[in-house]
């Protein structure tokens, strides 16, 4: 099977394609625009492989899409290309309406022109999987407001309600694909995921950010109380739910992906501090001491928490990594790739805190 996977030199679709080559016999079509937060040193270790063909082109560029498809005739779409960030698109919208919404109607679009011209055979095996987030379902009840919060968790039919520019543009990505395959046809799979994290992640997020601003003794900003709560995913064990979707998945169907890690954005914090004063003692040891709070970002949904039944009853999947030991691996390998960490930093983002307006 030949994979076309938009979105590969980030930090979730460089994990897939790294997971493919190393697991599969499939070839992989990476096709990314590599804007700041691409990257292809994500994917060096498997770049020299015959089964890895890279193609940069912007998914708003349908002639250019076009091209792609009929070169490199796919078997199966992977569409993880996004503006991802919360807080970049409390100040930038533009970017997000653009790249999340007008870019997947432009890649649906080609991929249903293409999807009709195969032969019988493969347009059955064909299938489209988008990768989405548990931010289009908005917030969930919070233990400080509600004692039995943690009981409610999404799940595949919890109602929409994004809350950010950014999850309100993935929330239409969710919309338009499940579009295209009730109208046209188009055989489709939708996942929604809880945080990621782990290697290769870009340092405008929280762990990467505080990770490198501890090393630095650079303070560690905390929005509001830190008492937002997430759960949270190692990327690597996203990257085989991903796969299995779209190998096993049934069409039409919908699979939240989540790490059963529930955990407040403090908590987070200081795990990540103890474990850089294990690993990493120095003059800034006890790196909590670092830990600062900064007001709280509009619209700042207080709780996600993803029941992930569904993919582990129909496809056998669940996470192999617990929070304490995917967070031990991540710190680690940050700590082993420092160079990787400067040189991805290339001068457009300098870890500023994004999301608070300035008007």
């Amino acid at each position: 099977m030949k994979v076309l996977i938009t979105g590969g030199a980030g930090f979730i679709g460089s994990a897939v394609i790294r997971h493919i080559i190393h697991n599969t016999n499939d070839s992989v079509v990476n096709v990314d625009k590599l804007t700041y937060a691409g990257n292809q040193e994500s994917l060096v270790e498997v770049s020299g492989s015959a089964r890895y063909a890279f193609e940069q082109v912007d998914i708003c560029n349908r002639p250019e899409l076009e091209r792609v498809f009929a070169e490199h005739q796919p078997d199966a779409i992977m569409h993880l290309a996004a503006e991802s960030h919360v807080d970049r698109s409390i100040d930038g919208p533009a970017e997000f309406i653009t790249t999340n919404i007008v870019g997947t109607y432009t890649l649906l679009e080609v991929a249903r022109s293409y999807w009709n011209g195969l032969s019988a055979e493969r347009k059955r095996a064909f299938r489209f999987h988008h990768i989405s987030t548990d931010e289009v379902y908005g917030d969930l009840p919070h233990p400080e407001e509600d004692e039995a919060a943690h009981q409610t968790l999404f799940t595949e039919t919890t109602a929409y309600a994004p809350s950010s520019p950014y999850s309100a543009s993935k929330a239409s990505s969710d919309h338009l694909v499940r579009a295209w395959q009730r109208t046209y046809g188009l055989p489709t799979l939708v996942t929604n995921c809880s945080n990621n994290y782990g290697p290769y992640h870009f340092p405008e997020k929280l762990i990467p950010l505080v990770i490198f601003n501890a090393l630095e003794g650079k303070p560690l900003p905390i929005y509001g109380k830190g008492n937002q709560i997430r759960d949270w995913l190692y990327v690597e064990d996203h990257a085989r739910a991903l796969y299995q979707v779209v190998t096993e998945g049934i069409v039409g169907e919908t699979y939240n992906i989540g790490g059963h890690n529930e955990k407040t954005n403090l908590e987070v914090v200081q795990t990540i501090c103890t474990l850089l004063d294990e690993l990493s003692p120095s003059r800034f040891t006890p790196h909590a001491s670092l830990i600062t709070y900064v007001a709280d970002r509009p619209g700042h949904d207080m709780r996600y928490a993803i029941n992930a039944g569904k993919i582990e009853r129909d496809l056998g999947w669940k996470p192999l990594e617990t929070f304490e030991s995917g967070i031990r691996k991540t710190v680690q390998w940050y700590l082993n790739n420092l160079d990787w960490c400067r040189r991805v930093q290339d001068g457009s983002y300098q870890r500023e805190r994004l999301g608070v307006s300035h008007e």
